[in-house]
C-alpha cells in the first residue's frame, strides 16, 4: 500500500465508520490525521466528537469543528432553490448539496495545515464519493484522496466492528439511533437500508424523526408569509432573519404540519437504482413558495427556459459537478432571472399540503385590464385570428396536398 502521505484531512462524523478510518489511516498509510467535522444544521452535539478524536490520539490543533450553517444555506440551498432544483421530479437534493462545501473546507484546511490528502467515509456503491472527489479536484488539483471502502476489506459490519474491538475503538450506541443509513442537515434527513432495500415494502411508522405524520398533523391549518427579494427568501411572517435562522423555522412548521416526507427509488451516479426515504419539510415549503413568486414575476419565455434549464442543473449538483464550469454558468444565468423576483407569498399549511394562498410584488408581471374575463379596453380579441391561422398554416398546407401526419 502507498505511503508517501505525510497528512490527511479527514471528514469526520465520530460514527463508527469515520472512526474506524481514523484509526486505519494511521496504521496504513503513516501519516498525520487531522479531522473535519461539519456543523451543516444536522442537530447533533458535536461535543462527543471531539472527545473521541483525543481519545483516538488526535492532536487538539488538528481537530476542526466549524458551523457551517449559514454559509451552507445563504452559498449553496438558496442558490439551489432559486433554479427550483428538483432531481428526477421528486428528490430535492438534500445530501447532495451539502457535499462541496465539506469538500470545499476540506481542502481550505488541507491548506492551512499542510496536508497533503483527503479522505471520506463514502462507499464505492454511492453518490458522495463523486461528489467529495469531484469538489476536492476542482479545489486543488494535486490533492490526493484516499477513499477506504475502495482499499480495505472490511466491506461488512461484522468486519469494521470485530476491528473497532481489536483497536480499542468506542462503538456504544447512542440512545434512540435509527438502525438506517442516515445522513441529516438543515434542508432534509435521509434513509436507507434494512427493509428498504425492498422497494415493496412500505417504511415503518417510526422511522420518520421530523415530521408528524400527516394523519396525526393538526385539525387548524396555519397560514405564514415569505418576503423574497432577487429570489431568496428574506423573511418571514414580517421578520427578518438570516438564511439558516428562515429555513429552521420553516423546517419546524413544516414538520408539525406532516409536510416534506417522500419515499424515492432513485438512479444513483453508479449506474444502479437506490431506495431511499426523506423528510425535507422546509424545502418543499421554499419550493412552492418561489415558484409562486416566480409565477407572478419572471416573464414568461424566461419562465420556460429556466423549466427547460432546470432538469440539467438538477443532476449536475446530484452528481457531483457543482464548482463546474457548466453550473456556474447555468447559476450566472438563472440568478440575472432573479433579479426582479421580489415580493411576499402566502402559504397555507394543513397535513401534509402546501397551499398557495396570494401573492403580491411590486415587479408583478399580472396585468388585469388585459387578463380579466370582463369587458376592457386595451385588449382586440381579432388579433387572435392572425397567429392562430399563421400557426395553422403548415397544417392547411400538409392536409391540401393530402399528407397524414
Amino acid at each position: 500500500m502507498q505511503k508517501s502521505v505525510k497528512k490527511v484531512v479527514l471528514a469526520y462524523s465520530g460514527g463508527l465508520d469515520t472512526s474506524i478510518i481514523l484509526k486505519w489511516l494511521g496504521d496504513n498509510y503513516g501519516c498525520e490525521v487531522v479531522t473535519f467535522t461539519a456543523d451543516i444544521g444536522q442537530n447533533e452535539d458535536l461535543a462527543p466528537i471531539k472527545d473521541k478524536a483525543l481519545k483516538l490520539g488526535i492532536k487538539p490543533e488538528n481537530i476542526f469543528i466549524e458551523d457551517l450553517r449559514e454559509e451552507f444555506v445563504k452559498e449553496y440551498v438558496f442558490p439551489m432553490f432559486r433554479a427550483n432544483a428538483v432531481y428526477e421530479g421528486e428528490y430535492l437534493l438534500g445530501t447532495s448539496i451539502a457535499r462541496p462545501l465539506i469538500a470545499k473546507k476540506m481542502v481550505e484546511i488541507a491548506q492551512k495545515t499542510g496536508a497533503d490528502a483527503v479522505s471520506h467515509g463514502a462507499t464505492g456503491k454511492g453518490n458522495d464519493q463523486v461528489r467529495f472527489e469531484l469538489g476536492a479536484y476542482a479545489l486543488k488539483p494535486d490533492i490526493k484522496v484516499i477513499a477506504p471502502w475502495r482499499e480495505w476489506d472490511l466491506n461488512s459490519r461484522e468486519k469494521l466492528l470485530a476491528y473497532a474491538e481489536k483497536h480499542g475503538i468506542d462503538i456504544t450506541k447512542k440512545p434512540g439511533k435509527s438502525p438506517y443509513s442516515m445522513d441529516a442537515n438543515l434542508l432534509h434527513i435521509s434513509y436507507e437500508g434494512l427493509v428498504l432495500e425492498d422497494p415493496n415494502h412500505a417504511p415503518e411508522d417510526d422511522m420518520w424523526r421530523w415530521t408528524t405524520d400527516p394523519k396525526n398533523a393538526p385539525d387548524e391549518s396555519e397560514i405564514i408569509e415569505i418576503e423574497y427579494a432577487n429570489g431568496d427568501p428574506i423573511a418571514l411572517n414580517g421578520k427578518k432573519l438570516k438564511a439558516h435562522e428562515i429555513l429552521h423555522e420553516l423546517n419546524n412548521l413544516g414538520a408539525r404540519h406532516g409536510i416534506g416526507r417522500l419515499d424515492l427509488v432513485e438512479n444513483r451516479y453508479v449506474g444502479m437504482k437506490s431506495r431511499g426515504c426523506y423528510e425535507t419539510p422546509g424545502g418543499t415549503i421554499l419550493l412552492k413558495a418561489h415558484r409562486a413568486i416566480e409565477s407572478l414575476t419572471l416573464d414568461r419565455g424566461a419562465a420556460h427556459l429556466k423549466d427547460e434549464l432546470m432538469p440539467k442543473y438538477a443532476e449536475l449538483i446530484y452528481n457531483g459537478f457543482w464548482f463546474s464550469p457548466e453550473r456556474i454558468m447555468l447559476q450566472s444565468l438563472i440568478d440575472k432571472s432573479q433579479e426582479c423576483v421580489n415580493g411576499v407569498v402566502r402559504i397555507e399549511l394543513y397535513k401534509g399540503n402546501v397551499i398557495v394562498r396570494g401573492r403580491e410584488s411590486k415587479d408583478s408581471l399580472f396585468n388585469v385590464e388585459f387578463s380579466t374575463f370582463e369587458e376592457d379596453a386595451v385588449f382586440n380579441q381579432k388579433d387572435a385570428d392572425g397567429f392562430i391561422k399563421l400557426n395553422a398554416l403548415r397544417f392547411i398546407i400538409a392536409g391540401k396536398s393530402g399528407r397524414k401526419f
